[in-house]
């Protein structure tokens, strides 16, 4: 109770605090606000109480972007990547996020990505629009779920990662997330100090850009990730 305590007594004002001094950095390049973030994501976990052991940063593909994929268990996710990940990558999340006050503009002054989800003819635009942010140099995080697992387990993916992964045509490579559904489990406040395991595994590499190829690589990298995390983590193949 009190690391929870300590943590939402520090972290929200932390959290305004970046968003603050970071936003004049961004004007200088979107790079600097991205390494400020990569700061308040060590500062989360250390407040948390938290350790983080990464693993496979030598399969990351050197000199050109890549779209990772993570398993999705609880909101300590994206502190866990941002001190795992290392140099420039933006995240893709969906367009509510970027309508926040402030916290939208940070993200936007990021270069992180919104992906309309209103519907099909606005989605495929906002995919394609990624792509080519991309395959112009961009290396990307998103989440294939689309959102937390209720149960800490692997679940179904959304196809839109995978489209914009067969539009940009670079390598996926999936990341398996360990221990942040201990720490703090979806619809629940309560922290709880531990250990945070980031394993990233081999890269797929694209093979064409037929529709085919996309329900390919989307099988894949389920099996990827569940073979990592084992059956007892993985729901049943989507």
């Amino acid at each position: 109770m009190l690391r929870t305590f300590l943590f939402f007594l520090i972290f929200p004002p932390l959290t305004l605090f970046v968003i603050l001094t970071g936003l004049p950095l961004s004007f200088i390049s979107p790079d600097y606000f991205h390494n400020y973030a990569r700061r308040w994501g060590r500062a989360g976990l250390w407040i948390s109480g938290v350790r983080l052991d990464v693993d496979g940063l030598d399969r990351i593909p050197p000199e050109r972007p890549v779209i990772f994929m993570p398993n999705h268990q609880s909101n300590f996710d994206i502190p866990a990547l941002f001190a795992a990940i290392p140099g420039q990558f933006r995240w893709l999340a969906k367009e509510e996020l970027f309508r926040i006050p402030l916290f939208g503009l940070a993200m936007r002054r990021c270069g992180y990505i919104p992906i309309d989800r209103s519907g099909s003819r606005k989605s495929l635009r906002s995919i394609k629009d990624a792509a080519l942010r991309i395959s112009g140099g961009a290396s990307v995080i998103v989440f294939p779920e689309g959102t937390r697992s209720p149960d800490g387990r692997l679940h179904s993916f959304k196809k839109g990662g995978f489209l914009l992964a067969r539009y940009a045509g670079v390598p996926v490579v999936p990341v398996v997330i360990r221990g942040t559904w201990d720490i703090m489990p979806r619809n629940t406040l309560k922290i709880r100090g531990g250990r945070i395991h980031v394993q990233l595994l081999s890269p797929i590499f694209p093979e064409g850009k037929s529709p085919n190829e996309e329900r390919g690589l989307m099988e894949r990298v389920y099996r990827d990730l569940s073979e990592a995390l084992g059956s007892l983590d993985a729901a049943p193949c989507p």
